[in-house]
């Protein structure tokens, strides 16, 4: 049994799941170089492995301003694997109600942003928590999950919601149930997932298509670029520029918080959450 050819072979059925996604694809790039060429932001969030779309999105080669990276340590730094800041406690903490509504009440938010919230079960309770305050404020909220792996999974939420309960358009990775999608004989259980495949190709097409869109739109955007591409002096300024843009809608980001009148705003808009 060749299993690398049986992993390849699945991965191209995850390759036509997502190219069967194209107007949705379209959509979500439509919404996102909106934000951008607004001079706002997309928000970014995963909690555990979902960080990798986000770091996928930016800040990386072939990559550009516009998007803001929400990570929290505290939900995604694996390494450790047990003792302090283990994987234990960060699989906890992402189904800790209220704790979305902690990292939101840091950030100035507008309509005009966007959001892309990762979770290939779709069914912990920070992500559905973020997506939902997102659609609170009148913010588009695209999710990437797993479609199948959803369907069959428990919501952690006492209400049974799902993030795509709050999404205004679901993305699926085409990875299968448990993600895992290698059987080894005698082996119990499946080895090598998939979703990380299917959302990395996700991503990388709605940056491709956002990227077109802010072109014709005569803002083309500050590509992260390798010198053996452009040039050394060429990628150094990219970089600086890039950076600096990221700097100056960031900033947007900070500007009323803890003003009173953003305050009394912000409380009325998101309320706590019954999660």
């Amino acid at each position: 049994m060749n299993l690398t050819a049986d992993y390849i072979e699945k991965s191209r059925a995850i390759l036509a799941t997502v190219e069967a996604q194209a107007d949705h694809i379209q959509q979500a790039a439509q919404w996102f170089s909106e934000t951008i060429l607004a001079g706002r932001m997309v928000h970014l969030f995963g909690s555990g492995h979902s960080r990798i779309m986000v770091e996928e999105m930016w800040p990386r080669y072939g990559s550009f301003p516009g998007f803001n990276p929400i990570v929290e340590l505290s939900l995604t730094f694996h390494n450790l694997v047990v003792g302090a800041n283990g994987q234990r406690q960060a699989m906890f903490l992402e189904n800790v109600p209220g704790l979305g509504q902690r990292i939101l009440r840091n950030f100035d938010l507008s309509e005009q942003d966007s959001a892309l919230i990762i979770s290939s079960s779709g069914c912990n309770v920070v992500p559905i928590e973020m997506a939902e305050l997102f659609q609170q404020r009148g913010i588009k909220v695209v999710a990437l999950i797993t479609t199948q792996h959803a369907e069959k999974s428990m919501s952690k939420r006492a209400d049974g919601k799902k993030l795509s309960d709050f999404a205004d358009l679901v993305l699926d990775t085409g990875a299968p149930v448990g993600d895992a999608m290698v059987t080894v004989p005698g082996l119990e259980t499946p080895v090598a997932p998939g979703s990380t495949v299917g959302g990395a190709v996700l991503i990388n097409c709605i940056k491709a298509e956002v990227a077109r869109l802010l072109t014709e739109a005569g803002q083309p955007p500050k590509v992260l670029s390798a010198a053996n591409v452009v040039g050394a002096e060429k990628a150094v300024a990219l970089f600086e520029s890039a950076y600096d843009e990221h700097a100056h809608r960031l900033a947007k980001l900070y500007e009323r918080v803890g003003v009173p009148s953003y305050v009394s705003e912000q409380k009325a808009a998101l309320h706590p959450i019954n999660a």
